[in-house]
């Protein structure tokens, strides 16, 4: 694999490397779909938040201390800076 995925240590385990990747390609497929249906802006700010929010509950449940303020403040942030765009 290429240089970048060695400086990640969870990234030297095979399983956790075609996860991802298996995942990053199935959240594009899934994109690909909406676009059918609505808009690109529209589509962007669902995937983009979705991401997001998947991100805080990933660290939370497995690194990171669950506290209801990281993740309301998680969510804020995300929502405000989608209307900046």
């Amino acid at each position: 694999m290429g240089c970048w995925i060695e400086t990640i240590p969870r990234f030297t385990n095979l399983l956790f490397s075609v996860l991802t990747i298996l995942g990053m390609l199935a959240s594009l497929y899934f994109l690909s779909l909406s676009l059918k249906t609505i808009p690109l802006g529209t589509a962007y700010a669902v995937w983009t938040g979705i991401g997001t929010v998947g991100v805080v509950l990933i660290g939370i449940f497995f690194m990171e201390p669950c506290t209801i303020l990281r993740f309301i403040f998680s969510i804020i942030v995300g929502i405000i800076g989608l209307k900046l765009l």
